[in-house]
């Protein structure tokens, strides 16, 4: 819970010097971007045979980087990934997708992203328990210009992931099918335009 309210807290301090920074570095966005951060984020599974339990947090990373088509689009991959460590074992999901960044107003720094491919599941226990399907990711987030091509970017993201079967490392057969997996985040990232 600390790493929550660390980052309510750097929320709360960007509201406050994000006017003052805007007006002297207006945004621009051209050519190649790559942007990287950190938060928290809760998980919540379900498949075949379990039930939907409780929500678990847990640390989130991501990674972004693409071109630059126009002023108000961003068009590249992304990496979401969310971890958590507990009896002994460490859970780990993650997303990797073609995505769109989608500015509404070019002079603003709000953005929307959307973004489409592969979802993994993963927990390292013996044998470990492991499966990749189908999955996609939405947020929002804005560009907070603290440099003329550098942002301190908050963001908000969804991540689902339709991973179908997990299976036993070392062919020990299958763990659990119908496996659905969802990650809501809240993270703080820096972004090179």
């Amino acid at each position: 819970m600390r790493i929550v309210a660390r980052v309510v807290a750097l929320g709360g301090v960007l509201v406050a010097v994000a006017p003052p920074a805007e007006a002297q570095y207006p945004q621009r966005r051209e050519g190649f971007w790559i942007g990287f951060g950190l938060g928290y984020g809760s998980a919540n599974i379900t498949c075949d045979s379990c039930n939907s339990g409780p929500r678990t947090g847990g640390v989130t990373a991501f990674l972004k980087l693409g071109g630059t088509p126009s002023r108000n689009l961003l068009i590249g991959g992304a990496i979401n990934g969310w971890s958590h460590s507990g009896g002994g074992a460490t859970e780990t999901i993650g997303n990797v997708t073609a995505s769109l960044f989608y500015y509404p107003v070019a002079a603003s720094g709000l953005f929307l992203s959307g973004g489409l491919g592969f979802s993994s599941y993963n927990v390292d226990t013996s044998p470990s328990i492991t499966g990749t399907g189908w999955g996609f990711t939405a947020g929002v987030g804005y560009d907070v210009r603290v440099g003329r091509n550098v942002s301190l970017t908050p963001v908000a993201n969804f991540v689902y992931g339709g991973v179908g079967e997990l299976g036993l490392s070392g062919g020990g057969g299958t763990f659990a099918t119908g496996w659905k997996q969802n990650v809501v985040d809240f993270g703080l990232g820096v972004t090179f335009h």
